[in-house]
């Protein structure tokens, strides 16, 4: 019971961050490690217990979405589909004993991705000119990466879609959630079928993910969104650190 109590407050915790600035993943990852589940599964089952809160998020930016044109929508879907899906499935064969050794260098590169997340869209508005938008050779990469690790995903998509030349924020956030919740769908088709997702705990974080991202935002939004960057910062690199820890005692 203490266990769930847990899942359900990282929960609540993750889709609050996520709906305000990101870095549920931070929260929601470790919790199910610490709550006794295999590295591999509680990877695959975070991304699937995030799912619900893409989707609501999706439609709450359904105006702007709806902005960009269908065929453009429908091939950029594709292709994360099948970068999602190639990732998942990576993921399903490494073993817990290979990833164990390969998430803290995720959390730091993920962390390190989401504190630089300005100066990263800065720095790719400079290179707009010189990539084609909407282009498979920079979304699958992303997709790929998403798929078996989703730690930092919406920071490298908004970076992405700047580096594409888009500008409205809102829009690429609609975009971000989108396709956000598309890599999760097929994410987890793939997982369900490997038997890497810890249902249970998947629907006590799904349930308090809900819950911060309709109930945690309006309160959220009352801390300035730097003490929240700061915050997610410390928990990222302290998860780091932990992780490290735990690869270098072999626990």
């Amino acid at each position: 019971m203490t266990d769930y109590l847990l899942l359900l407050v990282a929960g609540f915790l993750g889709g609050m961050l996520n709906a305000v600035a990101g870095g549920g993943t931070f929260i929601v990852f470790p919790a199910l490690v610490f709550t006794g589940v295999p590295v591999v599964m509680a990877n695959a089952t975070s991304t699937v217990a995030a799912l619900p809160g893409y989707l609501a998020a999706t439609l709450g930016f359904w105006r702007e979405v709806a902005l960009i044109p269908r065929d453009i929508m429908l091939r950029l879907t594709i292709w994360t589909l099948v970068g999602g899906a190639a990732g998942s499935a990576l993921l399903l064969v490494s073993s817990n004993e290979t990833f164990a050794a390969i998430v803290p260098f995720l959390l730091l590169a993920a962390t390190l991705i989401f504190l630089a997340g300005p100066r990263l869209h800065a720095f790719t508005s400079r290179f707009r000119g010189g990539v084609t938008a909407f282009g498979a050779g920079t979304l699958l990469p992303v997709a790929i990466y998403g798929g078996y690790f989703n730690g930092g995903l919406g920071i490298v998509l908004l970076a992405l879609f700047s580096l594409w030349g888009m500008t409205d924020i809102h829009t690429m956030n609609g975009l971000k959630t989108w396709l956000s919740f598309a890599l999760s769908t097929i994410s987890l088709v793939i997982f369900a079928v490997g038997g890497q997702i810890a249902w249970l705990p998947c629907l006590v974080l799904a349930i308090g993910a809900i819950a911060g991202g309709l109930g945690g935002a309006p309160v959220a939004r009352r801390i300035p969104v730097p003490v929240l960057r700061g915050l997610i910062a410390v928990v990222g690199f302290g998860m780091t650190a932990l992780f490290f820890w735990r690869l270098i005692n072999g626990a």
